[in-house]
């Protein structure tokens, strides 16, 4: 028995929940898998997975077993990825997941340069805008935007994303409506909302120094309109062709607010600013090329 692909094998299984999975990822077959973790279970004298009908789960020893082989599999990976590439060449394929919309604004132009100047190394990027599993996925490393409650994955801040109310150019002319001056008029207005926002229809400001209020203070105020959706790109087409008013990003119409087709509808008002974080599985953490995309990124999303 080959201990270490055992171990790679047993990891897969219980990250992905069951053998199927982790044979189809392999291309082995669930037979050979189930082999091969109970041959391990034989060598080590330990029962690691309790087996059922409808699904694995971890036993005592096992959950400490995994979590070892875990932080192994991982850094001996990286090693021999090191060692292979000589004189601290990065190599090998770097699994990284992002949002859509900043996957494909912010992120690509990154993952260009980062390439071109680590020729040994391949990004695997996944972009959906919906909650992904790191560890069921694979992932090294993920960019997101917003505070982390899981606290068990390594979280490094990078950036930060400040957000307003924006309109499209003419729009508040062609409707024949004020534009608001305050989060209340926001009401009695078109908006279009994000569904992905962990407030959803809550939007919530700070007073800036304008504005009729104590500066600092905050106010939330809850919006409606006709369209609701979990994608960024829609919000920023939707916003584009006039159907309402968004609570976005100001990098997602970073080329339109400098252009004046887009601009800040009550910028005395504050949107509330969200971090950007680099979210890893704790075992990725000493990963060369984890680290060294971090750093890419975080050079490329530092202000100018």
């Amino acid at each position: 028995m080959d201990r270490l692909q055992a171990m790679q094998t047993l990891v897969r299984v219980v990250e992905l929940g069951s053998f199927s999975a982790a044979a189809r990822e392999t291309g082995s077959t669930q037979s050979a898998v189930s082999k091969q973790v109970a041959a391990l279970e034989k060598a080590l004298g330990a029962q690691l997975l309790a087996r059922s009908t409808r699904a694995l789960k971890l036993t005592e020893a096992g959950e400490r077993y995994v979590e070892q082989a875990r932080r192994l599999v991982a850094e001996i990976a990286e090693a021999e990825s090191e060692l292979r590439a000589g004189e601290h060449r990065l190599q090998g394929t770097l699994r990284v997941a992002a949002s859509v919309t900043f996957g494909r604004r912010q992120l690509m132009p990154l993952v260009r340069s980062f390439l071109a100047a680590h020729p040994g190394v391949q990004i695997d990027l996944r972009l959906n805008d919906g909650f992904i599993d790191l560890i069921e996925q694979g992932i090294d490393i993920a960019v997101r935007i917003g505070e982390q409650p899981d606290s068990s994955f390594v979280a490094r801040r990078i950036g930060t994303t400040h957000r307003a109310v924006m309109a499209c150019r003419g729009y508040f002319e062609q409707r024949g409506i004020a534009p608001p001056r305050q989060p209340a008029d926001l009401a009695r207005h078109d908006c279009i909302v994000y569904s992905e926002l962990r407030t959803g229809p809550i939007w919530t400001f700070e007073a800036g120094s304008q504005a009729a209020a104590p500066p600092g203070s905050e106010v939330s105020v809850r919006v409606g309109g006709t369209l609701r959706t979990n994608s960024g790109e829609a919000v920023r087409e939707a916003l584009l062709s006039g159907m309402g008013l968004a609570y976005s990003p100001t990098w997602l119409f970073d080329v339109e607010l400098a252009s004046g087709e887009v601009e800040v509808v009550m910028p005395q008002w504050l949107g509330r600013s969200l971090p950007i974080q680099l979210v890893s599985p704790p075992q990725r953490r000493l990963s060369g090329k984890v680290k060294a995309f971090g750093d890419h990124l975080a050079a490329g999303l530092a202000p100018a």
